[in-house]
């Protein structure tokens, strides 16, 4: 069976790179670092902005949120501080199950979302916000209530980093205790490579909704899974049963792409339908790209 060449460096967040470094805090600051390199508007504008009162100046201190009519009354200066701020949680949700494990490429699905979780982990700490983990395959394996001190957010590292069994995960029924973890309304984000039932994933979902929550959902896949970009014979062999499938690959591509494409399609509309952001990443796409692409999309909103 032939394999995907590697891909190559770009910017400072190719897979191949960061799955090389143990350090998962120094990873997230890479990462963040590398895709807000040259942009003009910041992606650091919170989860929600609504405004909540003022604070005292303190240097470094985005500037753009100076209130200048009190400057000019009272000849301090004092900064517009938000809800985003204070009290947003955001809850990392992230598949440790079996299938994640799998990875044709330079980094595994597992290692890809172990990375992107503690990337958005690291945001979350820039704005100031709680930041929670659940760890799930077949159940909850390890969970973390939202909190926004340093400790904690190095608990949830390594958490992340932490060598440990991967069960399996052949039902989303698991989601639904996930969710009753976290009855207090904030940002779920959930990454997963959605081995699951369309309609059961979506019923999941619908349970973070019922508590009010935001929910972002990044599917993460390997390149095989995603395109099947090989040739030839092929042993596919299941990560979590063992089961194999011999078969030649140039022979099933299209029909293989199309149900594919046909299953994407159907998480696409279901989320689409329930207002949740949905983004697809396969383990060689840089991870700032997909980054960057959240927080602006996160901005437009407000």
């Amino acid at each position: 069976m032939t394999t995907v060449a590697p891909v190559k460096l770009r910017e400072l967040a190719a897979p191949e790179l960061l799955a090389s470094v143990e350090d998962l805090d120094l990873v997230a600051r890479w990462v963040v670092g590398g895709f807000m390199h040259g942009q003009h508007r910041s992606p650091y504008v919170g989860f929600s902005v609504d405004f909540a009162s003022h604070r005292e100046y303190i240097p470094g201190d985005d500037l753009r949120h100076l209130n200048w009519k009190l400057f000019a009354r009272h000849d301090r200066l004092y900064i517009k501080q938000y809800d985003a701020e204070t009290n947003v949680d955001l809850h990392l949700v992230v598949d440790v199950s079996g299938s994640m494990t799998v990875g044709d490429g330079p980094a595994s699905k597992l290692r890809y979302a172990a990375i992107l979780a503690a990337s958005l982990a690291h945001l979350s700490a820039q704005q100031r916000d709680a930041v929670g983990l659940t760890l799930f395959g077949d159940r909850v394996v390890e969970h973390y209530n939202a909190r926004g001190n340093s400790d904690h957010r190095l608990a949830v590292l390594s958490a992340l980093a932490q060598a440990r069994a991967h069960p399996r995960s052949d039902s989303a029924r698991v989601l639904h205790e996930v969710a009753d973890l976290m009855p207090r309304r904030g940002l779920v984000v959930l990454i997963s490579d959605l081995y699951y039932e369309p309609a059961e994933l979506l019923s999941a979902l619908d349970h973070f909704r019922h508590y009010g929550h935001d929910l972002l959902v990044f599917q993460v896949l390997s390149p095989l899974e995603r395109r099947m970009p090989v040739d030839g014979p092929v042993k596919l062999i299941d990560a979590e049963t063992g089961e194999i499938v011999e078969t030649i690959a140039h022979e099933i591509r299209d029909s293989y792409a199309a149900a594919v494409e046909q299953w994407l399609a159907e998480l696409t509309r279901g989320c689409t339908a329930r207002g949740i952001d949905y983004r697809q990443f396969t383990t060689d796409e840089p991870l700032d790209a997909g980054l960057a692409d959240y927080c602006l999309r996160r901005s437009q909103l407000y």
